[in-house]
């Protein structure tokens, strides 16, 4: 769980507020304040090793006539050690009905325990599964799964002896999209495996095989990607993967090899329909469906996307020159069909969907049809919740705020076009020109003759930025409207407008965030925007607000997001406002968010009755600075996942407008005081 970047931005300002005594008089109001009650600040052993299992059978298992082989790479990770999910799934494995003419031969490691008998945090382990046996085949010693040379080792081995007609490989653990990739070992930091290590990995094992994989797959979070796709085309016919983050423990493999003991004489296109098809049904039995995304992908027809995505990208990079176009391209992406998370208290993944991004693109180029229908052709199947209904099976990477020159250096290696690398370059360093990307000419990256630098691209946040300008400043009218007008070029050159709202202590020596709200009125052809705050916000049933962040916007719906602690251990609480249907407010999951290494954790873990929620808030001394978490009070769930539009306590307040521009930075607006007394709001008539 993050803290957000706008904290900061506002300390300076609160600063001022105090040293002019603003809020330290309120002008002889009699105001009730709340003061919310604090809780302390709160800042896997290793397992028993097991005896190793030789052999689950009283005999050899006899495969040698599987007509199907599906290699599993499983990296436990913290999905194993803290939730035992890959044991979950070599038991669907053994429960299914797959016959003599399926195995699946499986390497287990990177976790710092396991639940399933055989394996050990302390080395790598290698089994077969078939007919419902398992079959201890040996072990290893421990290495790092997150590795080019670990897959590689057991790829080459499971090629040499366990070829068959039909060849899958599965890649098992948490994943992250085309940036981190997939597998990350807790043994070696959560290292993981990146996709030029896993193209390596797959070359040298090609030596030892006669065919390509008949399909390669990702049980693991947001790995559907172009990028991937390009990676894997050489070794495989195709893959199946999710642009979003999989729910609960992921895919059914009983389903799986109960289908191909009845029919081994599939082919991958149907057996991706079936792995998708079970994925969904696994995923609506745990109320996950309305995100769940998986798709088969021709691996054969990439190269075709390839051609009509660099035409495409090299419009786009073209369209650099005209600062109103290409400013109302970026905009309309901000709001396309995004994977993973992309907010302030989740963490950032840059992952978009492919086909809505060319889509934004089309005002400036006449090849976006024809690349839209390549990646239309390239995914033969898939299924998707209400939540992506227009997800169009691939994702990529779109810098919607970037997480440190490392990320831009990675995709510069495994980008399909290098207009594209130069048009992402230019948005890396729109700040540095003051939006005036038409200036920096880096002709010789976008043809891919130089290589980009960017070392300049990790501290470009200031929250003054300089390309919001204004028609006319924020202030407030006669009415206690807060407002402003943008100017032409502030127009062009913002891209979201929030407001983050306070509230101050008894004593007004902490702030205490309450999160951003959307609810601001906004014309984006003239420029005003005005607050239409009431003072309501999403709160629990006990009437505790949540400090509660935009997660996602859908078709008549907005998801948010909100820090708290879950019987202890620091969460993020996900709840959805259906607006366009209902009007209600339902809690969805909780989940941890982005890690600091990048890899997202398990959406699907429900709340169970008799757990304790704390509301978490980010806060600060406003003499100091100094950051801090305010605590709530402990609330019980007992079942009911409503949340309800609540009266914020009453208090004293500040309102500050927050404008996102297009290139990563923001700009924070002079603060308003206000008091809120029962449904009544008042605002001081100056601003700080």
């Amino acid at each position: 769980m993050k803290r957000t970047r706008y904290i900061t931005a506002v300390l300076l300002i609160f600063a001022m507020i105090i040293s002019q005594s603003a809020c330290g008089n309120n002008g002889g109001r009699d105001t009730t304040k709340i003061t919310y009650p604090t809780f302390p600040t709160t800042g896997v052993t290793e397992e028993t090793e097991k005896p190793s299992q030789t052999e689950t059978t009283s005999a050899q298992i006899q495969t040698d006539d599987a007509q199907w082989t599906i290699l599993i790479y499983v990296c436990g990770s913290d999905l194993e050690s803290q939730g035992s999910m890959a044991t979950v799934d070599i038991e669907e494995m053994l429960e299914a009905d797959t016959g003599s003419n399926v195995r699946f031969v499986i390497e287990t490691g990177g976790a710092a325990r396991w639940e399933h008998r055989g394996s050990s945090s302390k080395r790598l382990d290698r089994f077969v599964i078939t007919g419902g046996r398992e079959e201890y085949l040996g072990s290893a010693e421990t290495k790092n799964m997150g590795t080019e040379g670990a897959l590689e080792e057991f790829l080459v081995w499971a090629a040499k002896n366990y070829e068959s007609e039909h060849m899958g490989l599965i890649l098992w653990d948490h994943g992250s999209g085309s940036i981190n990739g997939v597998c990350f070992d807790e043994n070696y930091n959560n290292d993981s495996l990146l996709l030029k290590d896993i193209s390596k990995a797959l070359a040298s094992a090609s030596r030892y095989m006669d065919d390509k994989f008949d399909f390669i797959g990702f049980d693991a979070c947001m790995m559907s990607t172009l990028e991937s796709a390009i990676q894997l085309a050489p070794y495989a016919e195709y893959m199946v993967g999710s642009q979003e983050i999989e729910p609960g423990y992921g895919w059914d493999y009983r389903t799986i090899g109960d289908y191909l003991g009845r029919a081994p004489a599939t082919d991958a296109v149907e057996l991706g329909k079936v792995i998708c098809d079970s994925f969904y049904a696994a995923c609506r039995d745990i109320g996950e469906e309305d995100s769940c995304t998986l798709a088969v992908t021709d691996l054969k027809r990439i190269d075709d996307v390839v051609a009509h995505f660099d035409r495409f990208a090299q419009d786009l990079y073209n369209a650099t020159g005209d600062t109103q176009k290409i400013s109302a391209v970026i905009r309309t992406i901000y709001g396309i069909d995004s994977f993973g998370a992309n907010n302030e208290i989740e963490g950032y993944t840059n992952m978009v969907d492919l086909g809505e991004m060319i889509d934004a693109g089309r005002i400036v180029s006449d090849n976006a049809i024809a690349a839209r229908k390549a990646v239309d052709n390239v995914v033969l199947y898939q299924v998707r919740g209400s939540e992506h209904s227009n997800a169009c099976g691939l994702s990529t990477y779109y810098p919607i705020l970037i997480q440190g020159s490392q990320e831009l250096k990675i995709f510069q290696n495994i980008c399909a076009s290098t207009y594209y690398v130069g048009f992402v370059d230019k948005i890396a360093n729109g700040l540095a020109y003051g939006g005036e990307i038409d200036e920096y000419d880096n002709y010789d990256i976008a043809a891919g003759i130089a290589e980009p630098e960017w070392e300049g691209v990790d501290d470009v946040q200031t929250g003054e930025s300089p390309l919001i300008s204004f028609t006319y400043e924020p202030q407030l009218d006669e009415e206690g409207t807060f407002w402003f007008q943008l100017s032409p070029d502030g127009l062009n050159n913002a891209v979201a407008v929030e407001a983050m709202v306070f509230l101050l202590s008894d004593d007004y020596e902490d702030a205490i965030c309450m999160g951003l709200s959307t609810d601001v009125l906004g014309d984006w052809e003239t420029g005003y925007f005005c607050d239409n705050f009431d003072g309501y916000w999403f709160a629990l049933d006990d009437g505790q607000v949540l400090c509660s962040y935009l997660a996602e916007t859908g078709d008549g719906y907005d998801v948010f997001t909100a820090p708290i602690l879950l019987n202890g251990e620091e969460k993020c609480l996900r709840f959805i406002w259906d607006y366009g249907n209902t009007g209600e407010v339902t809690m969805i999951d909780v989940w941890e968010g982005i890690s600091d290494y990048g890899a997202p954790g398990k959406i699907g873990n429900p709340l169970s009755i008799g757990d304790v929620i704390t509301p978490l808030y980010d806060a600060f001394v406003i003499d100091t600075g100094e950051e801090f978490y305010y605590y709530g009070e402990d609330y019980t769930y007992y079942g009911d996942n409503d949340l309800q539009f609540d009266i914020m306590p009453d208090g004293d307040y500040v309102y500050c407008f927050v404008i996102d521009d297009i290139y990563g930075d923001f700009y924070t607006s002079q603060l308003a005081v206000m008091t809120i007394e029962g449904e009544d709001i008042y605002f001081l008539d100056e601003l700080y």
